[in-house]
């Protein structure tokens, strides 16, 4: 059995495992940091959609509001019609 004793081989084996495994563990990281970038824009993004939609949603609450309160303004103006002349809106009801 014919052992090899040189110290100059011995390290560097050693040192090009750990710097396999270094560059593993930096892509490691590197992705580990990607996929947090990722999560974190997806929340910024959910967050800016929230806040469309409640800002879209507060306009169509006031379209809304608006559009009954001028049905309710119609509704009166016509019984104030019908009562107000009741020989032509009687021509109306069936």
């Amino acid at each position: 059995m014919a052992e090899n004793h040189n110290p100059e081989q011995a390290p560097q084996g050693g040192t090009d495992d750990r710097k396999a495994a270094g560059g593993d563990l930096k892509e490691a990281a590197r992705t580990n940091i990607e996929n947090v970038r990722e999560g974190q824009k997806a929340d910024e993004l959910r967050q800016a959609a929230q806040g469309k939609a409640q800002e879209i949603r507060g306009a169509a609450e006031s379209v809304l509001a608006d559009t009954r309160s001028q049905v309710k303004d119609w509704r009166i103006e016509g019984e104030a019609y019908v009562r107000e002349n009741p020989s032509k809106a009687g021509s109306f009801v069936s």
